[in-house]
């Protein structure tokens, strides 16, 4: 037996859980996997307070990833006492996820845990941080570099946000931060945040083009600060887009794009193919500094998710929450 958070609903309230289950309660898979750490993201939150419309079926266990050891395999790919990520693929949403000691899926989700990584600071990354490293390389990518000018990261002060900061500070990018909360700008700063915007004056109308500000940004909102960011971006620039936590609408117009060669690129941590998700996890395990880690990291139990899912929803959490399945 070992232990679970089981979301289940009854006439439309979800209700979450903590239980001892046995092995035969999880879903069919090819590996089996002792989960050590998990992480509350945005979209964990909304699935355990039922704010959102994340849960394909009930019962589940929701987590929408883990990091732990195999503990058996019919794959070839893995053999027990391998170390493994999951990012992805639906767990936690449609096939049971990271929220329990234990989790048996298919092979051709997991990722080796890269050299440099453990569980934990894997999940102190978790599919925030992982989602900031697609964001980065999709700025590479564009032609975004260093001396290209300013980078804006809104969001800053969330999982994807604070990542996304520590990420391009060490690339040597210049960050301004957006966020809607003065407290966090300590934080921000040791992140690597070398200037800061209110998130109310992102979020005041732009006509179709302002004045020239940003090589590159990255953005977690959507909605009307990314109409300004695109009004914004410097000839050439490049956004990375992202959870649009605030509105998957966007109003501006075509004149970015064709007058100042904007491109806007979006990046998907859910359907991003496996070689990818390999290239994205060594560059983080080669990147992040060891300080990194007990900066944007801080562990809580499986049986304080609920109250932590309320107030990651309600924007209340700076850096990453990791949920340790073994306290």
């Amino acid at each position: 037996m070992f232990k679970a958070l089981i979301l289940t609903q009854i006439e439309g309230k979800t209700t979450a859980e903590v239980r001892q289950i046995g092995i035969d309660s999880l879903p069919p898979g090819e590996v089996l996997v002792d989960v050590a750490y998990s992480s509350v993201n945005y979209k964990d939150g909304l699935a355990v307070t039922g704010t959102g419309k994340i849960i394909r079926s009930f019962p589940m266990v929701p987590g929408v990833d883990f990091a732990g050891t195999v503990v058996e395999s019919a794959s070839d790919r893995f053999k027990p006492g391998d170390e493994v990520i999951l990012t992805g693929w639906g767990v936690g949403e449609r096939h049971w996820g990271g929220y329990a000691q234990k989790a048996r899926v298919q092979a051709d989700w997991l990722t080796p845990m890269p050299k440099g990584l453990d569980a934990r600071k894997a999940m102190i990354i978790g599919t925030a941080g992982f989602t900031a490293m697609l964001c980065v390389m999709t700025l590479e990518e564009a032609g975004v570099k260093p001396d290209s000018g300013d980078v804006l990261v809104t969001g800053a002060a969330g999982g994807v946000g604070s990542v996304s900061v520590l990420l391009l500070s060490q690339l040597g990018y210049p960050v301004t931060a957006v966020t809607g909360r003065p407290e966090t700008q300590e934080f921000l700063t040791e992140l690597g945040a070398k200037d800061f915007i209110d998130r109310a004056v992102m979020q005041e109308p732009a006509r179709p083009l302002e004045t020239q500000r940003w090589a590159g940004a990255v953005d977690v909102v959507g909605g009307d600060i990314l109409a300004r960011i695109l009004a914004e971006m410097a000839y050439g620039g490049a956004v990375a887009a992202c959870g649009l936590a605030n509105s998957h609408e966007l109003h501006t117009t075509v004149m970015p794009f064709i007058l100042r060669n904007v491109s806007l690129r979006g990046v998907d941590s859910v359907s991003c193919p496996q070689q990818r998700r390999i290239q994205a996890w060594e560059r983080l395990a080669e990147l992040l500094p060891e300080s990194a880690y007990a900066n944007i990291g801080c562990a809580v139990a499986l049986e304080e998710v609920p109250q932590i899912a309320w107030e990651i929803i309600g924007g209340k959490i700076q850096g990453r929450m990791l949920v340790d399945l073994n306290l």
